[in-house]
């Protein structure tokens, strides 16, 4: 999986996470990013190391090297895609803000399901 692209796995059932990951897909440096909607893609377009629930559960990227990462570092791998928002994706890098924007997430997955 070497020099592909980072590969955002997100949950297109979840109305909130669509219509912030199509806000994303059409910035510029979306096309950058390889999208994958959890709920129509078969599993084993998922990859190694990722299962249909975790990544249902909340988001993951697998970047370029193929490691995958999740929640906030999801994000900072997003954002540091974009021009405008690199600076975010690179804030998120830093300690205190990565466990900060990790505890907003976190935050956000708990009232997620008031939304389905």
């Amino acid at each position: 999986m070497m020099n592909e692209l980072p590969t955002v796995y997100y949950d297109g059932g979840c109305p909130v996470c669509s219509r912030e990951i199509n806000f994303y897909r059409h910035r510029p440096g979306g096309e950058s990013l390889a999208w994958v909607d959890v709920t129509q893609a078969e599993e084993s377009a998922l990859g190694p190391g990722l299962s249909r629930a975790a990544a249902l559960a909340r988001i993951h990227v697998r970047r370029s090297d193929g490691k995958v990462v999740d929640g906030a570092a999801a994000f900072a791998v997003i954002w540091s895609s974009m021009p405008g928002l690199r600076w975010l994706g690179r804030l998120l890098g830093i300690p205190p803000f990565d466990a900060i924007a990790e505890l907003g997430y976190a935050t956000f997955l708990r009232i997620r399901p008031l939304w389905r």
